[in-house]
């Protein structure tokens, strides 16, 4: 069996090929200081680099649906009608339970 040994150097180079081929590069270009300081102070408060706190937070901002995806779901769904009246009391009671 060959066995080769890699330099610090040559490890970064094959981990970072391996990390571009399972995952996808962003680049955001004139993003003002102040903007880049206030996200860098937030990911040094929650113990993350930059990198890792810009990636939570762009999988929270995609799975969050967009108000033109609330719209199309709501015209889509199909059903029953419920009148003002019934509705404010349903939301009532909601809000008492929690």
């Amino acid at each position: 069996m060959l066995r080769r040994t890699l330099s610090p150097k040559g490890l970064a180079i094959a981990c970072r090929c391996y990390h571009n081929e399972s995952m996808a590069n962003l680049l955001v270009r004139d993003v003002p200081e102040d903007v880049h300081a206030a996200l860098q102070q937030r990911a040094e408060r929650q113990g993350k680099s930059l990198q890792q706190y810009l990636a939570g937070e762009l999988a929270r901002l995609a799975a969050r649906p967009t108000t033109e995806e609330l719209f199309a779901r709501i015209e889509r769904r199909k059903g029953g009608r419920v009148g003002l009246k019934q509705a404010a009391e349903d939301i009532a009671d909601e809000r008492s339970r929690r």
